[in-house]
C-alpha cells in the first residue's frame, strides 16, 4: 500500500522557482466537504512557498480536464500564464459502475493533458471505496493529499526550469 512514509517527496528541495510562478488549482463541487481540505492543504503549502494561486471549480471529476484546457487555451499567451494546473476532487465508490467510468475518464484527462500541454497537471483526485479512506487521505494515516500536489507541482516546475537552463 502506497504510505507517505515511503517517499522522499516532502524533501522539498526545488530550488529557486520562478518570481511570478502560478498555480491553478481546479477543483470538484462533488464531495466538497472533502476537497474543501484537499484545497486547504494545497493552498497552504503554495502560500508557505509564495506561490500564486487561482482556483477554478467544475461541477465533477470529468469536468476537471475540459476546465485545465479551456484556461489554458484562454490564457496562455497573456501575463497570467500558469506555471502548472492541479485537478483537486474526490470520486467515492457508490453501488454502480459509474465510479469505474469516471475514475478512467478522469485519469486519461489529466494523462492527455499532460501529454500535450507545456506546463504539468497535478492528479489530487482521491479515488477511494469510503469515506474513511477519504478521510485519512486528508491529514489522516495517508498523510495530506492536498499538500502532497501542491509539493509535487512545485517539483515539476522546478524539474521544468531546469530543462531551461
Amino acid at each position: 500500500m502506497a504510505d507517505s512514509s515511503n517517499s522522499k517527496l516532502f524533501d522539498n528541495n526545488t530550488g529557486i522557482l520562478p518570481k511570478d510562478a502560478c498555480v491553478v488549482i481546479v477543483r470538484t463541487e462533488w464531495n466538497a466537504a472533502i476537497v474543501d481540505k484537499l484545497e486547504e492543504g494545497c493552498k497552504k503549502i503554495l502560500d508557505q512557498q509564495g506561490i500564486r494561486s487561482k482556483l477554478i471549480t467544475v461541477p465533477g471529476a470529468v469536468e476537471i480536464p475540459f476546465g485545465i484546457k479551456c484556461y489554458w487555451d484562454a490564457v496562455h499567451n497573456g501575463d497570467d500564464r500558469p506555471h502548472a494546473f492541479i485537478a483537486l476532487g474526490c470520486v467515492l465508490r457508490g453501488d454502480t459502475p459509474h465510479f469505474d467510468y469516471v475514475c478512467k475518464a478522469v485519469t486519461d484527462g489529466i494523462l492527455q493533458l499532460n501529454l500535450s500541454l507545456p506546463v504539468p497537471s497535478i492528479f489530487g483526485v482521491l479515488t477511494v471505496d469510503t469515506q474513511q479512506q477519504a478521510d485519512e487521505r486528508i491529514g489522516g494515516k495517508h498523510g495530506h493529499k492536498g499538500e502532497e500536489a501542491a509539493i509535487t507541482a512545485l517539483k515539476m516546475i522546478a524539474l521544468q526550469q531546469s530543462f531551461k537552463k
